[in-house]
């Protein structure tokens, strides 16, 4: 929208709150002084116009509030409507603006071409052109001046061209019903609203305001005429319905598969069945699908059966396309929280339940390599597999073996059983189900550019046969076939302790505080379990530790037994590791035989006495054949005797 308009251009778009001719606007102008009218920042609102002519122009912001709405208005109009293109003669444009035109107009268009033809056939019978058009005139009850303006409308142009060129330019009633300005803004704001109110409660509210505010207001079918001339429908529909209603305006994104092949990815989702089953243990409920689809052909490859979504079937459904068909380069899945388990997609850097930990374990798809793509959430368009539950819903759950257990796809939609639902049986429902996915991978004709009107089973088959495909080692099945567990290793024996049971072997002495992956049987968690490090490296097997009674001694000595026989390992391993005994050891480290020569004091110092004579030597210095205690006898009996002056 332009910033800067004249007076007369205000004028010729005839907006609400202005007059209608450019003698009003310049009143209204006048009257609001827009020449002297200055803005926020002190700018003249008001300035002469460019070019010739001369004259001033005014800014858009002088405009009453409703005319700069309506301005806006207009602009997105024009943005969101069809471009208008001007037909030539022969370049088609007439006949696809001519296909736009109401029925009305093409009956009319005919008409007036039928008439023509005719006046061409009394022509070649010999009649003048005036005794032509006179007698086709009162054929027709028209005037000959209107067969004339119909020849006028035709003249040089080929008779293929003639019935877009006769096409009445109608341009239908211009005058629309007198409405307040404020009428029309409170209206459109009732009923362009997300609380989506009918267009008679709005009217209502509409007319009671209006007694108190002195509003003029047309009839109802005239304010939803003006709403559906001036509001794009797509801008109804949001402003009523939201933005989840606008995005299903736009068309979907049509995607070819032609460049893929055979299980290069799959498609994974789960589907509750529309059928009562009766469980083997009693339990009455809905089975619940968990489906594997190849992404290139749509073949259904792998498909379980159980009480719910879960990791467990999940992992296990994935086992199944492992062992038959081999390893997928990525899987598209749902956002579900079986899908997006540590155990299945651990490790993967987008997905988008459950915190991400830096030494989680990796899942199964994680370790195998296969890139996982999630589905966008609440999007069936996004996943290819909905496609496929839609004819399983209607060629098994509505199976006539299944008859009586139908539970409908909405509640509205549950059949009026006379004697209630009858559940089907498990082996019914498996067998149902067994064939009605072979026959739907069987069927012929199908339309997708892929299939190219065969089967799902031929267009997977034939490139199945050259498709660089990833087969699965045995070691990788186990890991499938398991569900794992991230476990630290106890002290003081490196035990793995998982659902109340002890997981034991030799070397996990020697991994005590290390995490550990435990893959373990959820059918038998009494069955070695596989232990793998944070790598995903396979370690080895522990047997899982059973508790046993008090009274039972066989399983006392069995027990001591192995332990012994651990013990008798590790000391021998021991032995062999340090290889030098403490005999050899003490040996190789033994005092020389002879003592080292002591050393010889080079200064030497006189040792002062009490008197100027020496000490006599003592006795006890002197060698004799008495006993230390003797000795010690004679000495205190000396020291007793000694003159007191001398003693200490």
């Amino acid at each position: 929208m332009k910033d800067w308009w004249t007076l007369r251009e205000i004028s010729r778009e005839r907006l609400p709150g202005l007059p209608a001719t450019t003698r009003g606007v310049h009143k209204h102008a006048s009257r609001e002084n827009w020449a002297t009218r200055r803005g926020a920042a002190d700018e003249p609102l008001a300035r002469k116009r460019p070019g010739r002519g001369g004259g001033w122009e005014h800014h858009v912001s002088l405009l009453p509030l409703v005319a700069q709405r309506e301005l806006e208005m207009r602009e997105v109009r024009a943005a969101l409507a069809e471009p208008e293109t001007r037909p030539t003669p022969g370049d088609g444009a007439e006949w696809a603006a001519f296909a736009r035109k109401p029925a009305g107009v093409r009956q009319e268009a005919e008409r007036r071409m039928r008439a023509l033809m005719e006046w061409e056939r009394l022509r070649e019978e010999g009649k003048s052109p005036d005794g032509a058009t006179a007698i086709l005139a009162h054929q027709m009850q028209i005037t000959r001046g209107t067969i004339f303006a119909w020849r006028r409308m035709t003249h040089g142009l080929e008779r293929s061209d003639w019935l877009p060129a006769l096409a009445p330019k109608w341009n239908g009633r211009s005058a629309t019903a007198e409405c307040s300005p404020e009428a029309w803004e409170a209206f459109k704001a009732d009923y362009l609203r997300l609380e989506p109110a009918s267009a008679q409660s709005c009217y209502d509210r509409l007319v009671k305001a209006a007694v108190d505010k002195g509003w003029v207001v047309p009839s109802i079918k005239a304010l939803m005429r003006r709403i559906e001339r001036e509001m794009p429908a797509v801008m109804v529909l949001y402003l009523r319905q939201g933005q989840k209603a606008l995005r299903r305006t736009y068309p979907a994104q049509k995607r070819s598969r032609l460049d893929m092949h055979a299980l290069q990815g799959v498609n994974v989702d789960g589907h509750t069945l529309d059928a009562w089953m009766t469980w083997p243990d009693g339990e009455v409920s809905r089975p619940v699908l968990t489906v594997i689809q190849d992404l290139y052909s749509g073949k259904l490859l792998a498909w379980r059966m159980d009480k719910s979504e879960n990791a467990t079937v999940v992992r296990l459904v994935f086992h199944d396309l492992f062992r038959d068909w081999g390893v997928p380069e990525f899987a598209l899945l749902d956002n579900g929280r079986a899908f997006a388990s540590k155990a299945i997609t651990g490790g993967q850097p987008t997905r988008f339940r459950f915190k991400v930990q830096p030494d989680e374990a990796l899942g199964l798809l994680t370790t195998l390599g296969v890139k996982v793509h999630w589905a966008t959430p609440y999007s069936g368009q996004s996943k290819p597999i909905e496609r496929a539950f839609r004819d399983l819903c209607d060629g098994v759950a509505k199976h006539p073996a299944l008859a009586g257990a139908y539970a409908g796809n909405r509640p509205e939609a549950k059949p009026d059983y006379a004697r209630g639902v009858r559940p089907a049986s498990f082996e019914t429902v498996l067998a149902t189900l067994s064939s009605g996915i072979a026959e739907h991978n069987a069927r012929e004709g199908r339309r997708s550019d892929v299939a190219a009107g065969r089967s799902l089973d031929a267009a997977f088959a034939e490139s199945y046969e050259t498709a660089p495909v990833r087969r699965a080692t045995a070691d990788q099945l186990r890991m499938a076939l398991l569900a794992s567990e991230q476990v630290t290793a106890r002290k003081p024996d490196g035990a793995l302790h998982f659902a109340g049971n002890r997981y034991w072997s030799e070397w996990l002495s020697s991994r005590i505080g290390e995490r550990m992956t435990l893959r373990y049987d959820p059918d038998d968690l009494h069955r070695p379990a596989s232990v793998y490090d944070a790598t995903g490296q396979h370690l080895g097997e522990a047997e899982c530790w059973l508790p046993v009674g008090h009274r039972s001694s066989e399983d006392a000595r069995q027990h001591a037994k192995r332990r012994n026989a651990y013990v008798r390992a590790v000391r021998k391993a021991a032995e062999l590791a340090v290889g030098r005994s403490p005999t050899e050891l003490a040996a190789l480290h033994s005092p020389a035989s002879e003592p080292a020569p002591a050393p010889e004091a080079r200064v030497v110092r006189m040792v002062r006495t009490h008197g100027a004579n020496a000490l006599k030597p003592d006795p006890l210095d002197e060698p004799s054949g008495m006993s230390t205690a003797e000795v010690i006898r004679l000495a205190n009996v000396a020291l007793d005797r000694r003159d007191p002056d001398d003693r200490p």
